[in-house]
């Protein structure tokens, strides 16, 4: 039989879902909306297999394809029942493996589902080779497997050295290879642990507290490279309730559902290398281990209106009950057991960065351009680039920088992902910290007009002062703000008493409190990015026509954004500049957006944002592609800085 191969158009979107609801099982299909967004990524290629029979050509196959620096993924491939049998799947497979090497790739990677044996055989009959297995990955019991098509030989690397780190050696053996048992003291004082090049260490010690030896194994294992767990800033992380309720934020909707249903408002759970033995407890033991990497650990949970972490407990191993260290040695040969897959880091390149961004996102704070212009940036300062996205949260410590490119939130994964990384010793923008304090407007006012800087006047009001607020003493019309609001959403201009009320009412369903503050009409906002307390750009932000905001969602599309102005910096009223740089250092030394309203030679401060606008045709309209070089730049130089100084590393997995 002929088999040919062409490029798919949108036109072919009906077949497309035909061949996903025919060939899959509901949950490794993908959605329409997946589908139709594959036509227009610049990393993707959306392929159609053809056969031949008599005098015509029938649809048999399709192939969908990611294009990463130097892998190729094949994310979809599938032939229609019909069809099978007469090498159509086949020769999707050499296409594949012709594009990566007329494409200098150095390997093809893909994943199958674990319990489809003979279509894994089917990929090993090619050259594909098994390199990890993803439990849980296409939903909860559905574990796939990550097979490899290797096209360039990989240095072989000498594999880490396992250390399990305890205060008394007679305290605990084990029988495990590549694993070896030593004291804090071995580990601390002995020349040749100082040494040692490529290990990973777990340290049990009995006390973490300050200044303890297990303090000091977790502190030295960073200052020697040793990936380490747990590290310094975790068991910093355990006496926090505060950062104990941020970390497991992202998680609660899985905490809820785990502990529902008890019957008693007190729960302890006890977690050995991101086990327990509750196999009702799985998915939520492995979510809490990577928020809190211990090899031991008991958490308490709570329930008055909802279940929350109560406290957070590090076990050393003269806290484990003798039956309970006979769980703890089954649940670490199983945990070294496992293979485990970690990219390794590519000749010629000094470091490893990932972007993280959102390829679903309608507003992302970098454009596709400015993406490119960032990852070309990075190449030639001496990184490998991987943009990664929410589901690579376990991979982090796989890279020494994070760059995020998708819009911030405390609420979500966004966070989750600055707050790991920063754990980890990674250098990041947006740092954990920046992106807690620029996320609620509430937090930017009251630390603003605190250390003086001119704002709107502005007030802050609750569900409970709505009744006793004298309103003829409001000067409207007035700016509603909700406080974690971003793009001008959750921003609402009301003209009247009644208007007031009823946005309120509207608001107060997703905050308890809402800041209101007095309508200063300009015909542009500054906007002045912020970069280490020194000034990066500077564009005047026009409102869109007809419109008060720069952003009019409501509006046509093309009158929904106002035009621009890119200004030198040089040229900006120093008035301006001053405020900028006093409130971006206000929240930190990252990456920010300062906007403000200029009005008769005062100005003010309308906000501080994290993650700011780096499109390209906008903000890098004056320095082109030395914007990108700056910023990349800075996380190389901080990384280099960090390289002489204690680094707060976590164990990446074995």
């Amino acid at each position: 039989m002929k088999v040919k191969l062409t490029k798919a158009t949108p036109e072919d979107l009906p077949f497309l879902e035909h061949i996903e609801n025919t060939c899959f099982p509901d949950f490794q299909r993908s959605s329409r909306r997946i589908l139709r967004m594959a036509f227009n990524s610049p990393i993707q290629e959306v392929l159609l297999s053809r056969i031949k029979t008599g005098n015509n050509w029938k649809q048999a196959g399709s192939l969908i394809i990611y294009k990463y620096k130097h892998v190729i993924r094949i994310y979809s491939i599938a032939v229609l029942p019909e069809f099978r049998g007469q090498q159509v799947g086949a020769a999707m497979v050499h296409r594949c493996v012709e594009r990566a090497r007329e494409g200098g790739f150095h390997k093809i990677s893909l994943e199958a589902w674990a319990e489809d044996k003979k279509l894994i055989s089917w990929y090993e009959s090619f050259g594909f080779t098994q390199s990890a297995q993803l439990p849980d990955y296409y939903a909860p019991g559905k574990d796939a497997v990550k097979m490899e098509f290797q096209l360039v030989n990989k240095k072989i690397k000498r594999p880490r050295e396992n250390l399990i780190v305890v205060d008394h050696k007679k305290s605990f053996t084990c029988d495990i290879e590549n694993v070896k048992v030593i004291t804090a003291r071995q580990y601390i004082t002995d020349i040749k642990y100082q040494e040692l090049k490529n290990a990973r260490v777990f340290n049990l010690c009995n006390s973490y507290r300050y200044q303890s030896l297990g303090y000091y194994v977790s502190l030295l294992a960073s200052a020697r490279d040793h990936r380490v767990i747990p590290s310094v800033a975790t068991i910093g992380d355990y006496r926090n309730i505060s950062i104990v309720k941020s970390l497991s934020t992202e998680m609660d909707d899985l905490l809820q559902k785990s502990l529902n249903g008890l019957p008693e408002p007190k729960f302890e759970i006890t977690i050995y290398f991101g086990q327990c033995l509750d196999d009702k407890y799985k998915a939520l033991a492995s979510r809490l281990y990577k928020l809190f990497e211990t090899p031991a650990l008991k958490i308490s949970f709570t329930h008055s209106d909802k279940w929350y972490i109560q406290k957070v407990v590090p076990l050393g191993i003269d806290k484990i009950s003798e039956g309970e260290t006979e769980i703890l040695k089954t649940m670490m040969e199983d945990y070294f057991s496992r293979k485990r897959f970690a990219i390794p880091r590519l000749k010629n390149y000094k470091y490893d960065l990932a972007i993280l961004i959102n390829p679903n996102d309608t507003n992302p704070p970098s454009n596709q351009r400015a993406l490119d212009k960032f990852k070309a940036a990075a190449d030639r300062q001496g990184f490998y680039v991987e943009l990664i996205n929410k589901d690579d949260l376990n991979r982090l410590s796989e890279f020494d920088a994070l760059l995020i490119r998708e819009t911030t939130n405390v609420n979500n994964y966004t966070y989750s992902f600055s707050r790991m990384a920063y754990s980890e010793g990674l250098v990041v923008i947006d740092e954990p910290w920046s992106i807690l304090r620029c996320s609620n407007k509430i937090y930017l006012y009251e630390r603003m007009a605190l250390n003086r800087i001119k704002m709107p006047a502005s007030t802050v009001i609750s569900r409970e002062s709505v009744r006793q607020m004298k309103t003829e003493n409001l000067q409207f019309p007035l700016i509603l703000k909700a406080p974690d609001g971003s793009f001008s959403t959750g921003v609402k201009k009301v003209n009247n008493r009644d208007e007031l009320l009823q946005q309120l009412k509207i608001l107060f369903k997703s905050s308890d409190l809402i800041i209101a503050q007095s309508f200063i009409p300009t015909d542009f906002d500054w906007r002045i990015g912020i970069l280490n307390n020194e000034p990066l750009f500077a564009c005047k932000y026009f409102m869109a026509r007809g419109h008060w905001q720069i952003y009019n969602w409501e509006g046509s599309k093309e009158d929904r954004e106002g035009t621009f102005e890119v200004v030198p910096v040089p040229e900006v009223p120093e008035k301006v500049i001053k405020t900028a740089l006093k409130a971006a250092a206000l929240i930190g030394d990252g990456l920010y957006g300062v906007d403000l309203k200029e009005v008769n030679g005062e100005v003010y401060l309308i906000e501080v944002n994290d993650n700011p606008n780096i499109d390209a045709g906008v903000e890098d309209k004056l320095l082109g592609n030395e914007l990108y070089n700056r910023i990349i730049r800075v996380l190389y130089d901080r990384i280099e800085t960090s390289r002489n100084a204690s680094k707060f590393v976590a164990a990446d997995p074995v």
